[in-house]
């Protein structure tokens, strides 16, 4: 479960925020040469960045989450790419640092997004509220385990050489002395 309740919360989400709005100051400034199929690419590469990070949080299971991040990372790297291929146009040039924070921004957005979905696989959870089956075994021997010592210290005899040990008095629901 994440520690964020909303999606406007997440660092990345509000990195990808970032990048789309530093491409939409791109796109609304005059007299940039750039083809208006290229333009619309771009704006709609940028705004799937954040809108696919928002969506795949608000869906509940972890493989939905980590389907909506791989899209977000992939339109990441359509931004990039994009950066990539209009480097070198000297008509670029007056704008060519505000290319260069597009990638910027672009590409910190996929090593978060690389970063979180890493975390999300290694994760035992499966979404909000499922555990993986190895994770609930596990829970379940553990709880058995500790069900089984309490049983067995309640049981004791008083003769018994753990029976005066505070344990034991805990698991009787006897005051600490």
């Amino acid at each position: 479960m994440s520690k964020y309740e909303k999606f406007e919360d997440l660092p990345v989400w509000q990195e990808a925020k970032r990048l789309y709005n530093v491409v939409l100051d791109l796109l609304e400034e005059p007299h940039v040469p750039l083809t208006p199929g290229f333009r619309n690419q771009l704006d709609r590469a940028a705004l799937s960045v954040s809108n696919n990070i928002a969506e795949g949080f608000e869906r509940v299971t972890t493989n939905e989450l980590t389907a909506f991040l791989a899209i977000a990372r992939g339109s990441a790297g359509e931004v990039r790419s994009m950066m990539a291929v209009v480097n070198d146009r000297p008509k670029l040039r007056p704008v060519i640092r505000r290319l260069q924070e597009i990638r910027a921004l672009a590409e910190s957005c996929a090593r978060q997004i690389t970063a979180w979905t890493g975390s999300i696989e290694s994760s035992p959870v499966q979404g909000k509220r499922h555990l993986t089956g190895e994770v609930k075994r596990q829970r379940e021997t553990a709880e058995k385990a500790r069900t089984f010592r309490l049983n067995f210290l309640r049981s004791l005899k008083p003769n018994h050489p753990l029976y005066k040990s505070s344990e034991a008095r805990a698991a009787r629901g006897e005051p600490q002395a």
